[in-house]
């Protein structure tokens, strides 16, 4: 049933991603829903299951959040480590070849969320019929926006269109493999909450710092930030939903 329910989320993936490359030209709309998305996706699900998962305090601060600090300024320092980032809006869509590796590093960081998922998933029926379905609920509705997002983030930062969708490939398969996964080993709950939070702030840097700024560039417009408005409330719809 675990692998059944997977095989569902990777379609909701893929629906995502699909949904991304159709719309593709209505760039501002497509980037405003995308950091939604991720800051829905960053406040009330990853934050919250890490915090969950790993309950240490370092330092008086629980280590997911230090995990999120990390993240944040792990792709900080990435891209003015290789000066890739010229911190004005308008130049954001000239990217060094370079830059691809930021939108790479993301996508791949989608992807191994959702082989968490899939985790999620098959240790959710190791616990019972009724905590893996409602595993499950969560994993396929928020799915869709890792679909939407994996394919935006790589084609984003200048990577072909072509590996932007063997990324969603990617992203679609690994829940499933992380539900077989699932059913045979114990994955340490500390050692997956420090990563999610790593991963949090990964994300909230690249919707803040990246994706914001390029959707209000240009002509001043509202449409983009309803677009971000409904992306956070469609991801509060589904945190609700699925508790």
């Amino acid at each position: 049933m675990a692998i059944l329910l997977a095989l569902v989320s990777m379609c909701s993936t893929l629906i995502g991603g699909l949904v991304a490359v159709r719309i593709g030209e209505r760039k501002r709309l497509v980037l405003g829903l995308a950091a939604g998305l991720m800051l829905g996706v960053v406040a009330f699900d990853l934050l919250p299951e890490a915090l969950e998962q790993d309950t240490r305090v370092a330092l008086g601060v629980p280590v997911p959040i230090l995990g999120a600090v990390v993240g944040f300024f792990t792709v900080h320092i990435l891209e003015k480590g290789v000066a890739l980032h010229s911190g004005h809006e308008d130049e954001f869509g000239a990217h060094h070849h370079d830059f691809a590796t930021v939108g790479l590093l993301a996508a791949s960081g989608l992807v191994f969320h959702s082989f968490l998922d899939g985790l999620g998933i098959g240790f959710g029926f190791q616990a019972g019929s009724a905590v893996g379905f409602a595993v499950a609920l969560a994993v396929i509705s928020h799915d869709f926006a890792d679909g939407f997002n994996t394919f935006t983030i790589t084609t984003l930062y200048g990577n072909a269109r072509r590996r932007g969708i063997i990324l969603l490939v990617a992203d679609a398969v690994a829940p499933v493999l992380g539900a077989v996964v699932g059913t045979l080993v114990k994955v340490p709950e500390q050692l997956v909450g420090m990563y999610l939070g790593y991963f949090a702030g990964f994300l909230l840097y690249l919707a803040t710092a990246d994706i914001l700024p390029e959707a209000h560039a240009g002509k001043p417009s509202t449409w983009p930030l309803l677009c971000t408005l409904a992306g956070v409330c469609f991801m509060l719809a589904v945190t609700a939903l699925s508790h």
